[in-house]
């Protein structure tokens, strides 16, 4: 699976924004989906947990869905299968966020496509873990 075609210092800005809902974020610790976005808590980033099976996740209160989130986020962050990417990918467009972020293994061409034709960055393939890390940030 190809990545998008985004450079270092790209990245490195993307990285820079510090809001990020967490699509798929995970209640078991060993899970990516769990792990990564701990990873991120603890290096300054504000996560906010979406998963409509639990109720709290690092003892941050989970929503149902990104639209039910109050407020503006700067990354949407998804761990959720390819074949789910277009309905969520047309609830993130409707909340504005500056980045869609899918997690590695995750790539859905058509739907990432909307998302850029409404002015969103689209990162794809790529975990933001690794890329904070092999970045040294």
């Amino acid at each position: 699976m190809n990545q998008d075609s985004f450079s270092d210092q790209q990245i490195m800005d993307i990285l820079s924004l510090r809001t990020v809902a967490v699509i798929g974020m995970s209640k078991h610790s060993s899970k990516a989906a769990h792990y990564v976005p701990k990873y991120l808590f603890d290096n300054g980033y504000e996560i906010t947990p979406v998963n409509p099976n639990a109720e709290k996740i690092l003892d941050i209160s989970c929503y149902d869905s990104v639209s039910e989130i109050e407020g503006s986020v700067d990354i949407i962050d998804v761990f959720r299968p390819s074949e789910q990417i277009s309905t969520i990918i047309e609830e993130c467009i409707e909340k504005k966020p500056k980045v869609i972020w899918l997690q590695e293994g995750i790539h859905d061409f058509e739907s990432e496509e909307l998302a850029r034709k409404a002015g969103i960055l689209v990162v794809f393939n790529r975990c933001m873990l690794a890329e904070h890390r092999r970045l040294n940030l």
